[in-house]
């Protein structure tokens, strides 16, 4: 297997002293995990950020093999996690993602909507001009995996958006991130509090 794609990197976890196994939704292939040598080294740190985009290129000598990957940033969110509004907004679309989807299943409409997303989070003037993608992008994850998602990207004001949030809140746990390992939700529940206080 070899291939080369863009990517946003969406789960990283240290693997021995200095090495990353990532994971990385594509746009053709979907949800791909990839060993990165090096990854907690000081060149790539700043690269391998759940919610970069980056230039993936993945090699392996069978389909059973976890692939090695290469990776280039194309993009960098580490600007915003020092905000912890952004911050929990990026973490949780990206435990999201790397927790709901199946692997390598491509889901184009997902990649650009975490896309979309991520980039209203870190460019959008406050909350307000990203809350509504974020919820949207649960809804259509919701609606791409089978399970429904009531309707699309809400509108109107910030508490509007928590409302709808909360509703979606039940079907993403029970559906998406039951039986999941890790406490996903936990993330949500953060960037719904900080949601709530500017609301």
């Amino acid at each position: 297997m070899h291939l080369r794609a863009p990517a946003i990197l969406v789960a990283a976890r240290q693997h021995g002293e200095t090495a990353v196994v990532a994971r990385f939704l594509t746009f053709e292939y979907g949800l791909i995990a990839g060993y990165v040598a090096g990854g907690r080294g000081r060149q790539l740190r700043p690269v391998v950020i759940p919610g970069n985009r980056i230039d993936l290129q993945l090699s392996a000598k069978s389909d059973s093999q976890l692939p090695f990957a290469k990776v280039e940033l194309v993009d960098s969110r580490g600007p915003w996690l020092a905000e912890p509004l952004p911050a929990a907004a990026i973490g949780w679309a990206t435990a999201l993602t790397a927790t709901a989807l199946p692997e390598r299943q491509p889901y184009p409409t997902l990649y650009e909507a975490l896309g979309g997303a991520l980039d209203a989070i870190c460019h959008a003037p406050s909350a307000r001009g990203w809350a509504s993608a974020l919820v949207g992008y649960e809804a259509l994850m919701l609606r791409e995996l089978g399970y429904g998602g009531a309707g699309g990207r809400p509108q109107g004001e910030l508490a509007q958006v928590i409302e709808a949030m909360d509703a979606l809140a039940e079907p993403l746990h029970h559906y998406l991130l039951a039986d999941r390992r890790g406490d996903v939700m936990s993330a949500r529940s953060r960037l719904r509090e900080l949601l709530a206080r500017i609301a």
